[in-house]
């Protein structure tokens, strides 16, 4: 996606670290060979929670709490999936869109096979109208407000992300 991945360790063995894939199906890891050299490790104290019942998202750092935003999830017939995954992309549009960021994360549409061209990848991204939030209205992503979007957009890629319902 135009920079490099960092994906979130979720075990270690002596060697080896298995980590969180951003692949179908949703919460996927694979393990990585971590003694040959050429790994790259980093620590994000950031954490992102996404309450779909309260239609709240909440950031986090080193647990505590730093900002808290209503936004608005999926829609019925195309839901927010849940589980933990996390940020893997900060993309600017060429074009003027919905968004000026979108925030892909690791996961995917559970109701959609693709989406306008894409593989229906779940996101954080703005939007326009802000009588949406607080709604299940989006064909999955979250839908979050500028303020929010701003100060995401600077938190470390790979940094995780639990959505719950």
């Amino acid at each position: 996606m135009g920079s490099a991945t960092w994906v979130p360790v979720v075990e270690t063995q002596p060697g080896w670290v298995r980590v969180l894939l951003p692949a179908r199906p949703n919460k996927s890891t694979g393990w990585i060979y971590s003694d040959g050299g050429g790994l790259q490790k980093a620590y994000s104290p950031y954490r992102v929670e996404i309450d779909k019942s309260v239609h709240r998202l909440t950031l986090f750092k080193a647990d505590h709490r730093l900002r808290s935003w209503t936004v608005a999830v999926g829609s019925m017939a195309t839901p927010t999936p849940t589980g933990r995954t996390f940020l893997l992309a900060a993309l600017s549009p060429p074009n003027l869109t919905y968004s000026p960021v979108i925030l892909p994360l690791g996961m995917h549409s559970t109701s959609l096979d693709s989406f306008e061209g894409g593989p229906s990848t779940i996101s954080l991204h703005g939007w326009p109208d802000k009588s949406v939030f607080g709604r299940d209205i989006s064909h999955g992503c979250v839908r979050i407000p500028a303020t929010a979007l701003r100060i995401l957009s600077r938190i470390p890629l790979g940094s995780p992300v639990v959505i719950s319902a």
